[in-house]
């Protein structure tokens, strides 16, 4: 896949309006785009009245093609805090092929003072915004934003929703003719919930005729401003003489939604703990997050530095859209901590430290934007980390370093979270619909539904011990600052990684140890995680005078990383395994079979679990992956990712391949 144009091209006229220059159209009308907004999409699709009803834990979803200026948007989410009760959500998902910068975004939207309050959450909030599902959350976890960054007919396919109203915008049929075919309202269809209703400013007759054979009954109405007419309807129900779209793999369907009781137990206070009670909470759950220690975040989420590493791929597997998509989600997330203590946007230098390192990196500057990675050769790379380098590499300039207990504090500390320190949960039972926290014949707490969320530590649970977690120990060393090594301006990787100092001291790390189990700090770990900033710069050793230090004065720390066989993951619901392999034992012999039986769910139990090295980047959207389930939301991710990610697969592979 080559880089998408990173960003729309726009001309500005003398009243300030952007004009694309691709498309050579206006993003708005020259009357009043916000009157015609209004009238179009929100008065069509009854949006007033529909916010209106909506219950306290109530939401509505509008899917729209062509994002642009975001104006749409920002109109929908002022009627819904005008009209909706407090505790109603909106759910907003929007393709854009070709996003605005952030600078043409905030020129636009100056044109509308009366959104200004809106959208200035939105664009302090419209950064990392890359290809591929990008997930904003604004107005307090009220409006959940996700931006489909890419052609609408390699999006929407991917989209796993249930779409109550569609906005279908976009330049004129006659500017953009490869956006208004059969195929998308086919998709439009697909997505479109029992009811849902649909409008768009053309009133092209053949728009209409596809629309309807889409499904869709649209009629006439009139229009605003020089618009004579424009087109509205709803959706009827899939057309008999269509063929219907390939049911969910049973084990990949979404388990049926639990009761009423929106209450949650969180079992583990790390990056994954957190993010998933956080996500929970924002859509209204009372959720008990169980700690075994004194506080969040005191195991491999404790480190005081990790870093935004972005190990992609160039063929755009399924871990590497996680990795974009999370990457963007967690970026975001930490405009609301405070820069330069609890993180900071420096930069990430990923060294081309060998031939083959050299040619993998290549490939990636090669397939992503610039503004994402781009390759420095070595005078540039030094300059860029203002020390000394023996190589160049890729520079992610939106990358840089996170303290993981802040992200985990702010996270915890949010309404309807209550933290539960000093709770080691031994053992889950299922009592008449509840799931029971115990510490031995103790209940902690309980609730219909619990989320596993303690890396490796679930294996120690019957339901989840079949899960091929592996622990893998790591040790990171910490350097004091000198007045000569504050001149580090960037994260700089190589095996290991150096950050610039936090409150006066460098982390360096990380070690990877798979045998051992002890998490005592050892001098030699220490003596290797030096001998790796040797390979990332002779340099940076002088200025922090390590030569003298006794190796046994370091200091550091250990914990456990925890993976999955398949570096990806493990998200969603479980299955009880034996029950699994019983219904669906006719794919030992057929792997082609899809068996038409429901999926024995262990009903109300989740996992967040697996993220090994890349917990930043991957377990904060993957709580919005399973709120989503849980809410029975659009999900953050494409099907493929959420399936690749799904717990189910190890039960699957286990059955294919007859063992």
């Amino acid at each position: 896949m080559k880089p998408v144009l990173p960003h729309a091209q726009l001309d500005w006229d003398d009243q300030g309006r952007p004009r694309s220059r691709v498309f050579d159209d206006v993003y708005f009308s020259d009357q009043s785009g916000l009157d015609e907004t209004r009238y179009v999409f929100l008065e069509q699709n009854r949006l007033a009245e529909r916010f209106a009803a909506l219950p306290a834990h109530g939401r509505l979803v509008i899917g729209e093609t062509g994002f642009g200026t975001g104006l749409n948007f920002l109109c929908a989410w002022q009627l819904l805090e005008q009209h909706a009760v407090a505790g109603a959500r909106l759910h907003f998902v929007s393709v854009e092929k070709y996003p605005l910068s952030p600078a043409d975004l905030q020129r636009a939207l100056a044109l509308w003072p009366q959104l200004k309050p809106l959208a200035d959450q939105l664009l302090t909030h419209y950064v990392a915004i890359h290809q591929g599902f990008q997930r904003i959350v604004l107005g307090n976890g009220r409006v959940t934003l996700t931006l489909l960054i890419g052609d609408a007919l390699e999006q929407l396919p991917q989209l796993d929703a249930q779409i109550d109203a569609w906005f279908l915008d976009g330049f004129a049929p006659a500017k953009n003719p490869d956006m208004w075919t059969a195929e998308l309202f086919v998709e439009l269809a697909r997505l479109a919930a029992p009811g849902s209703t649909i409008s768009t400013f053309t009133s092209s007759g053949w728009v209409r005729r596809l629309l309807n054979a889409a499904g869709f009954k649209m009629k006439r109405t009139p229009g605003i401003g020089h618009k004579w007419e424009i087109l509205r309807g709803e959706f009827l129900g899939w057309p008999q003489d269509v063929a219907p779209p390939l049911p969910d793999k049973p084990w990949f369907a979404r388990p049926a939604p639990l009761t009423a009781d929106r209450r949650a137990l969180v079992i583990g206070a790390g990056l994954a703990g957190c993010a998933t009670a956080a996500s929970l909470a924002a859509r209204g759950w009372q959720v008990s997050l169980l700690e075994r220690h004194a506080e969040v975040a005191q195991e491999a989420s404790g480190n005081p530095q990790g870093v935004l590493y972005l190990k992609l791929s160039a063929h755009g597997t399924a871990l590497s859209q996680l990795i974009v998509s999370g990457f963007g989600y967690t970026r975001r997330l930490l405009e609301t901590l405070q820069r330069g203590t609890d993180w900071d946007d420096c930069g990430v230098l990923q060294l081309a430290f060998n031939a083959k390192e050299a040619e993998r990196q290549a490939q990636l500057a090669a397939a992503f934007p610039e503004d994402l990675v781009h390759w420095l050769d070595q005078p540039q790379a030094e300059i860029q980390a203002g020390i000394g380098l023996a190589h160049g590499g890729l520079y992610y300039p939106e990358g840089g370093w996170v303290h993981p207990p802040a992200l985990c504090q702010a996270q915890a500390a949010q309404a309807n979270i209550e933290l539960l320190k000093h709770h080691e949960v031994l053992e889950l039972r299922k009592v008449e619909g509840q799931w029971q926290a115990l510490d031995g014949e103790r209940v902690l707490a309980s609730a219909p539904v619990v989320v596993l969320a303690g890396a490796a530590e679930i294996k120690r649970f019957a339901q989840s011990a079949e899960l091929p977690l592996k622990r893998i120990r790591g040790q990171i060393t910490r350097l004091p600052q000198t007045n000569e090594s504050q001149a580090l301006r960037t994260v700089v990787c190589a095996e290991g990684y150096v950050a610039p100092a936090r409150l006066g001291e460098h982390t360096l790390g990380a070690s990877f140890d798979f045998n051992s189990d002890d998490l005592t700090p050892t001098t030699a770990e220490h003596l290797g995680n030096l001998a790796m900033l040797k390979e990332i710069s002779s340099d940076l050793v002088a200025r922090l005078h390590i030569n003298g230090l006794p190796p046994e004065t370091l200091e550091g720390r250990a914990a456990f990383r925890c993976t999955s066989p398949d570096y990806l993951p493990i998200v969603g619901p479980l299955a009880d395994r034996e029950a699994f392999a019983e219904a669906y034992a006719a794919l030992s012999k057929d792997a082609r079979q899809v068996p038409d039986i429901a999926c024995p769910w262990l009903d109300g139990l989740y996992v967040n679990s697996g993220h090994g090295s890349r917990g930043l980047i991957t377990a904060p959207l993957s709580g919005e992956l399973l709120a989503a389930w849980l809410d029975n939301e659009p999900l953050p991710l494409p099907k493929s990712v959420a399936e690749a990610c799904h717990p189910n697969r190890f039960a699957l592979r286990t059955l294919i391949r007859g063992k």
